[in-house]
């Protein structure tokens, strides 16, 4: 598949390399072109048989899977804006709608979701919330502890659901299916708590969520 990833931070970064060990290509993009090309770049030395380029935003029309690896409502306005080119499209909405000036709020309201919110913006894409419980770092090196990490899936779309469960299990991680989209109320909700608590429990940013079986 050809997976498209607008963003070019850390979990661009740990989702492309994680696509790239699936076997599929990367095509990066970000409103800075030479943050695209410095992690294409990146992630080249780190795979040198992978394919891996940064693109211009006209490069979406060819995707399998647009992932919209920004922060919200970045992710929301982003896909409005590209509503056209994205129908059809799986678009994977990764983000945390939390109040980083506070830390002690999500900035949705009650009863709905970021991903709702972009699926609202581009209704004739199918969007799916993944990804977005696991940590850059971890994403990256695929497992913690020998132990691959659990990704959580929510969407109405089963073929979309499907097409990214594939990329998750090629990447060597395990998918989850946990529902529709509303499902990432929970998820997004549960992420916040998850990031809100490290210091408490002494953990770190590395840590991640797996679920024994």
């Amino acid at each position: 598949m050809i997976v498209t990833i607008v963003g070019a931070g850390n979990m661009a970064r740990g989702i492309g390399t994680r696509a790239l060990a699936g076997g599929h290509s990367v095509r990066l993009h970000d409103r800075t072109r030479a943050k695209a090309e410095e992690l294409a770049t990146a992630l080249s030395q780190a795979a040198p048989e992978a394919d891996v380029t940064a693109v211009g935003p006209d490069a979406v029309g060819g995707s399998d899977i647009v992932v919209l690896a920004l922060p919200c409502p970045a992710g929301r306005d982003v896909a409005a804006a590209w509503a056209g080119a994205l129908a059809g499209k799986t678009v994977v909405d990764i983000s945390n709608p939390v109040d980083f000036t506070t830390f002690d709020s999500l900035t949705v309201p009650p009863g709905t979701s970021a991903a709702e919110q972009i699926a609202a913006a581009v209704p004739e894409s199918r969007v799916v919330k993944a990804f977005n419980t696991t940590f850059a770092g971890p994403l990256t090196e695929g497992q913690v502890a020998g132990r691959p990490l659990d990704v959580f899936i929510a969407g109405d779309d089963d073929t979309a659901k499907q097409t990214v469960s594939a990329l998750v299990s090629a990447a060597g991680l395990r998918p989850l299916d946990v529902g529709p989209l509303r499902r990432a109320r929970e998820l997004e909700a549960f992420q916040f708590l998850h990031m809100a608590s490290q210091e408490r429990l002494g953990l770190n940013w590395s840590s991640a969520i797996a679920i024994l079986p």
